[in-house]
């Protein structure tokens, strides 16, 4: 009985050993990871020590990006085989010679140098601040097409929009049109399982799961690694990229924030066929079927067109290409910087270059939805509020629904568009698509349309965020200290 006794009573003991070991191991296993900011490092530490199990299980799921040893050496061979830019064509110009102003060099070198991507001249495009105009302009494309339409998405719904580029893609086949659509196995979970995905199969059309998720994988693979990334493209000379998702802007999943109120772009000309190497890495990839032979035909330039480059970065390439763009961008202001973005939680050099921006004297506004549908990234944002006010920022609260386009301006002469957010997750984590246009016009149309996103907002002030009560600093601090992980 004695025996039994000091059995039982010493497996807490053994347990506590067991965790306290586990940790110890976890811990090591962290300070090893070589791309991992010092950060990072420091937030998993603290979840590792104040979460029993938990932390290191959590670790275990959502510390590394396991895209799985498969995949890894899959996609370095698809690189290989699909390179995104076209440096062989006359359109592709060196940073010396392209039509880029001179203080804006820096920025296409580091895009050049750490996104493998050239300046390509010839570009236009429409800007599309109404995601009911960017739905009905994307379905006539897809009515007008002859040869291909090639989609990729997020999230797709089974909503008006949905059902308005499913209707285009069913009419297209049945014209004889070669159609595909990749979607993100978590964020279009609904859809894929939808009668309306199911219509779609039946009339030939190829639909493919990106990333494909579910419990079982979740050994092998990080689940939270998704393909973000919103691109069309119609017949090898139509492309549409920017944050729509293909969903109705009511947002039937999240519908208490609505409306979603996104930015995309139409485009014509060889950065077309750059967004069309992307795509098709991604179709290859997860679908195993390569379409090289379409980036083959010939380009299409238009002599009044602009200069612009694409960045796709992810996981499995240079993660920290867009926050490196971020920072140079940051530091070639010479007069103002707007940037809107749904989610901002940035890491600590790119958040530095944002305040240097501003105590250089350069006009910086940063507008972002009052209310968000990520409450951890809220908080997360607002627990550097009170440094980046102080720094000089003008922090803008937009009230007419969740702000989500991804948008930045330079000086009205540059722009950035694209499917990244201003978080860990679109700078280190996801497969995104941004681009960077050197035109004036065309920023200056951009501008216009930060400038309605202004106008629809409350302007924050520091004495705002010092009246915010303890409880909430408290909140919002203590999850500032693991935002490198969120």
């Amino acid at each position: 009985m004695y025996l039994e006794h000091m059995e039982s009573s010493s497996w807490p003991f053994v347990l506590f050993i067991a965790e306290l070991l586990l940790k110890v191991v976890m811990i090591a296993v962290v300070i090893l990871q070589r791309k991992k900011t010092s950060s990072a490092k420091l937030a998993w530490i603290l979840l590792i020590i104040f979460i029993p199990l938990g932390g290191s299980i959590l670790y275990i799921l959502l510390g590394t990006r396991r895209l799985g040893s498969l995949r890894r050496r899959r996609h370095k061979k698809i690189i290989s085989t699909i390179p995104q830019s076209i440096t062989s064509h006359n359109c592709c110009a060196s940073v010396k010679n392209a039509k880029v102003k001179e203080n804006f060099h820096s920025i296409a070198s580091i895009a050049e140098t750490v996104g493998a991507s050239f300046v390509l001249e010839g570009n236009n495009a429409k800007l599309f601040g109404d995601s009911k105009k960017w739905a009905q302009a994307l379905a006539d494309d897809i009515n007008n097409a002859k040869e291909h339409c090639h989609i990729l998405s997020y999230i797709m719904l089974d909503d008006k929009t949905g059902k308005l580029i499913s209707d285009a893609l069913i009419d297209a086949s049945a014209r004889g049109v070669q159609c595909r659509l990749l979607l993100d196995s978590m964020g279009s979970r609904d859809f894929l399982h939808s009668n309306t995905c199911n219509r779609l199969r039946e009339h030939n059309i190829k639909v493919v799961e990106a990333l494909r998720a579910n419990i079982f994988r979740a050994l092998l693979v990080r689940l939270d690694l998704r393909n973000h990334r919103k691109i069309a493209v119609i017949d090898n000379t139509i492309g549409y990229m920017g944050s729509n998702n293909i969903a109705e802007a009511s947002f039937a999943p999240k519908k208490k924030y609505a409306p979603w109120v996104d930015a995309s772009v139409r485009l014509t000309g060889p950065i077309v066929r750059e967004l069309h190497a992307i795509f098709i890495q991604d179709w290859f990839m997860d679908s195993d079927e390569n379409l090289t032979k379409l980036l083959q035909e010939p380009l299409s330039i238009s002599d009044d067109g602009f200069p612009a480059q694409l960045m796709a970065t992810g996981p499995n390439s240079n993660n920290q290409a867009l926050a490196q763009l971020l920072q140079t961008a940051f530091f070639s202001a010479q007069h103002e910087l707007v940037i809107t973005t749904p989610y901002f939680c940035l890491d600590d050099s790119t958040e530095s270059a944002l305040l240097i921006c501003a105590k250089r004297g350069i006009d910086t506004h940063l507008v972002l939805p009052a209310k968000n549908d990520s409450k951890l990234v809220a908080a997360a944002s607002q627990s550097s509020f009170a440094k980046i006010l102080e720094a000089g920022v003008r922090i803008h609260e937009f009230h007419g629904g969740l702000l989500h386009s991804k948008t930045m301006t330079i000086d009205r002469e540059l722009a950035l568009i694209g499917s990244a957010n201003l978080d860990r997750r679109s700078l280190d984590l996801n497969f995104e698509i941004n681009m960077i246009v050197y035109d004036t016009d065309f920023a200056s149309e951009l501008r216009f349309l930060q400038a309605s996103y202004m106008e629809e907002s409350i302007l924050l002030s520091l004495n705002n965020v010092e009246k915010w009560s303890i409880p909430r600093r408290l909140w919002q601090n203590a999850i500032g200290l693991i935002a490198p992980i969120l």
